[in-house]
């Protein structure tokens, strides 16, 4: 009894040390976990601007944008500038642990310094000194980040001081701790998350279903037009006019070499004395028959590819009709994609990204590119020229992977900068 009560002891005791070891490399941790996660709000914040408000503050005066899709930006903003509130807190009250020398920190402090002096997140105690510059002390009021998130007003996000510095108090990581167990029991709480995934369920239902639309109509309007429009359009101009049953070179010996193949097993078989003679009047009945085969086969042909040309700029036309009446869906639908990249781990980007590189660019994509592009001539009744093909795979190639590249060396080190460092280490 004695015995199983010591190991029952020494149990708890190794848990409880592990627990705290655990505890102790959380937070030490903590600073540059909230600097990154602050970071990369800033930059998703960034990001917007450059690609939706050319390089200019998120708000109704930069660009001319609906009051529905100015609500969702705004709603999207005030998310992430929270984040940043936050996490600049909890980054103050632990940063006697990190080395604030360090480039990197350094190089991100000066990115959030950017979007905090841009959206005026302004410490009342001193107006005229950001909060990214000062990094005092903050008490996180998460009823005021509730109405920061409702809120459609982004001029309005401000960090309230607290009145007066108190002294003696517990460490503000367990009050926060405490803070959060009661937003968790508050009634309220049941209702925001519902809402909150009502809204993220609606959103991606909306984005999956404008992507399949993306893909059906161009699809679908390519093959109506083409069976029903251009096709008895193009047959009834073309007729059955002899001179235009090739529409090149290439077409024209594929035919004769079917029909000098059919002329040759003839022969075969009038050597093995089972057929009568080449000049007899049933074989040239034969030849004449199979010539009029081949040209009708390859007249079909002909007006299939010709109809696949005015097919496709009909469908392209459509793309284009649906991408500009789908505004909304467009910005929902990258909001999808962004979210599940960056729920990706590091080791996945990275993965992607080598992938799509050497697909595209890497050592046996050029066979992967003739195949492609020879298959688009005969798609559209284009001779094949091999010149023209091998030019086309010594120059795109080589500009894809120099973009491929600057988009790396620009946004990637900016964006996730682990996962370049673990592209390199896979690269290596």
């Amino acid at each position: 009894m004695k015995n199983s009560f010591t190991r029952t002891a020494e149990l708890l005791r190794q848990n409880f040390q592990k627990y705290l070891r655990s505890l102790n490399r959380w937070f030490s941790d903590t600073p540059e976990r909230a600097l990154l996660e602050a970071y990369q709000a800033a930059q998703r914040i960034k990001n917007i601007e450059i690609e939706h408000f050319d390089r200019k503050k998120i708000s109704s005066q930069s660009v001319n944008y609906t009051e529905n899709v100015m609500s969702y930006w705004q709603v999207y903003l005030n998310k992430n500038l929270t984040i940043i509130k936050i996490r600049l807190a909890e980054f103050q009250l632990s940063r006697g642990m990190v080395n604030i020398s360090d480039p990197v920190l350094l190089e991100k402090l000066k990115v959030i310094d950017e979007v905090v002096e841009t959206y005026a997140i302004k410490d009342e105690e001193n107006n005229n000194t950001p909060l990214a510059l000062t990094y005092h002390p903050l008490k996180i009021n998460n009823n005021e980040i509730k109405k920061q998130l409702d809120s459609s007003n982004i001029t309005d996000v401000k960090v309230k001081q607290p009145p007066t510095q108190q002294t003696g108090v517990p460490p503000s990581s367990i009050g926060r701790k405490i803070n959060k167990i009661q937003v968790d029991l508050a009634p309220q709480t049941e209702e925001e998350f519902l809402r909150n995934y009502r809204i993220s369920k609606s959103r991606t239902i909306i984005a999956l279903r404008f992507l399949i639309v993306l893909i059906v109509v161009p699809l679908l309007t390519q093959y109506l037009s083409k069976e029903f429009i251009v096709t008895p359009i193009l047959e009834r101009v073309r007729g059955d006019n002899v001179t235009k049953v090739f529409l090149n070179s290439d077409m024209e010996k594929e035919a004769l070499h079917e029909l000098h193949n059919f002329q040759e097993g003839l022969r075969f078989e009038y050597l093995l004395n089972q057929a009568p003679t080449l000049s007899s009047e049933p074989t040239q009945e034969k030849i004449k028959s199979k010539a009029i085969e081949i040209s009708e086969e390859f007249r079909r042909k002909s007006n299939s590819n010709i109809s696949n040309a005015f097919a496709d700029l009909i469908s392209l036309f459509s793309f284009g009709i649906v991408i500009a009446i789908s505004k909304k869906e467009i910005l929902i639908l990258k909001s999808f994609m962004d979210t599940i990249v960056s729920g990706l781990s590091d080791s996945a980007k990275a993965f992607l990204i080598i992938l799509f590189t050497d697909i595209f660019v890497g050592f046996h994509s050029p066979d992967g590119w003739e195949v492609l592009l020879a298959g688009l001539a005969e798609h559209l009744g284009l001779p094949a020229t091999r010149n023209v093909i091998f030019l086309f795979i010594a120059t795109f190639p080589v500009i894809l992977n120099t973009i491929f590249k600057y988009w790396i060396f620009r946004y990637l080190s900016r964006l996730s900068p682990s996962a370049l460092a673990t592209l390199k280490e896979m690269d290596e």
